[in-house]
């Protein structure tokens, strides 16, 4: 079973040049979960990158990753 609250974490960490600030929250409903990303407000570019496209990844591997154990999963970056 994949921690997506630690997938995600370690993906935003890797990325921004805080990552003290990089906090996620979950919030679980059967087999739907939805995490908010929130970041340093100088890391937010880091995070969302040129035209969205590293937000459009971050999604792409924690779906992947929900996928794993028949998950939904949506991410809100903030």
């Amino acid at each position: 079973m994949a921690d997506l609250e630690l997938v995600l974490t370690d993906i935003a960490k890797a990325i921004v040049d805080e990552p003290d600030k990089v906090s996620v929250k979950t919030k679980t409903s059967g087999n739907r979960t939805e995490l908010t990303l929130s970041v340093a407000p100088d890391d937010m570019g880091r995070v969302i990158g040129r035209h969205g496209r590293i937000a459009l990844a971050i999604r792409s591997v924690m779906k992947a990753a929900a996928n794993v154990d028949d998950r939904r999963v949506t991410v809100e970056i903030k």
